[in-house]
């Protein structure tokens, strides 16, 4: 890497999402099939937020006194004006955010609709790879 790059060059593209109206059990069954702990939140076609995996569980917890599982919906619990960027946004910007005010993803839109995702996985991921193209290892010091 001789630049730094935007944040479309490392987003995940076309990420699942759930719409406002969708049941707490549809997106959680979306997080578990999918593999992942973030879903943007559309409202027909417009970005309106995120869920992430920590949402479903503080409302998932009796102790808070929202309705049971099977009564609730994204609506009830997403996190309202997600950090939402364009995709030629530079990544150090990005994480840069990201870091200062403690998110884990960005959610990266094109003309103004939903075209990927940038978690922190996506970031140790990229910089895994970074330093693998500095550093690469050699025969016999691998890592035990």
């Amino acid at each position: 890497m001789d630049h730094i790059p935007a944040v479309a060059s490392l987003m995940t593209p076309f990420p699942c999402s759930v719409d406002v109206g969708d049941s707490v059990r549809h997106a959680h069954g979306l997080m578990v099939e999918h593999e992942v702990r973030h879903l943007p939140v559309l409202d027909g076609h417009m970005l309106v937020g995120v869920l992430t995996d920590r949402d479903l569980k503080r409302a998932l917890d009796p102790e808070v006194g929202l309705p049971p599982r099977d009564e609730l919906f994204v609506r009830d619990v997403y996190v309202p004006e997600p950090y939402a960027v364009d995709g030629s946004t530079r990544l150090d910007t990005v994480l840069e955010y990201m870091v200062a005010h403690h998110v884990g993803s960005a959610l990266v839109t094109k003309h103004g609709r939903l075209a990927g995702i940038f978690t922190a996985t996506d970031a140790c991921q990229a910089y895994c790879e970074h330093l693998r193209t500095l550093f690469p290892s050699r025969s016999g010091e691998e890592v035990a």
